[in-house]
C-alpha cells in the first residue's frame, strides 16, 4: 500500500472533466470523418476548405482562420497541401498584398466526389450523437458564431 497522499478532487477530471470530455468526443467523431474520406486522401478540415472555396468563390487566409477556427500552422499545411495537389490556386487580390485561394476544376471534381462520403459520414455521426446531441452541437455552434 503506499503512503502517497491523493490530491483532492483529482477523481473528479477523468471522471466529469468537460474539456476532456470534448476532446475524446472529437476524436471518435473526426475519426468517423477521416475513415470515409480516407480513400480521397482528404481530411476534414481540408473538405471544410474546399467547401467553403466552393461556397465563397474565394479564400483570403484570414477568412480561412476566422471561419474554421484553424491556427496559422495548420493551415498554412493544408494550403500547401491542396495546392500542391492542384485542389486550390493562388490568385491575385484586390489587394496587392492578399494572396487569396480559389478551387481548381481538380478541387471541384474532388468536392463532387467527397460529398456522398461525407454524408455517410454525418448519418453515421448523428446516430452516434442522437438528435439531442446534433441539436445541443449546433446550437453551440450558433451561440459561437459558427455558422459558417
Amino acid at each position: 500500500m503506499s503512503n502517497r497522499k491523493k490530491s483532492l478532487g483529482a477523481e473528479l477530471i477523468p471522471q466529469s472533466c468537460i474539456a476532456l470530455r470534448m476532446r475524446l468526443a472529437n476524436r471518435v467523431i473526426t475519426k468517423i470523418y477521416d475513415d470515409a474520406l480516407r480513400p480521397l486522401k482528404l481530411r476534414v478540415p481540408q473538405l471544410a476548405m474546399l467547401a467553403f472555396a466552393e461556397e465563397q468563390g474565394q479564400l483570403r487566409q484570414a477568412d480561412i482562420c476566422s471561419q474554421l477556427q484553424l491556427d496559422d500552422s495548420t493551415l498554412s499545411r493544408n494550403l500547401d497541401r491542396m495546392q500542391s495537389n492542384g485542389w486550390l490556386e493562388e490568385t491575385i487580390g484586390e489587394d496587392a498584398r492578399e494572396h487569396p485561394y480559389q478551387l481548381t476544376t481538380e478541387g471541384r471534381k474532388l468536392l463532387n466526389q467527397a460529398i456522398p462520403l461525407w454524408s455517410e459520414a454525418q448519418q453515421k455521426a448523428r446516430e452516434l450523437l442522437g438528435k439531442s446531441g446534433v441539436e445541443t452541437l449546433q446550437s453551440f455552434a450558433r451561440q459561437q458564431g459558427f455558422g459558417m
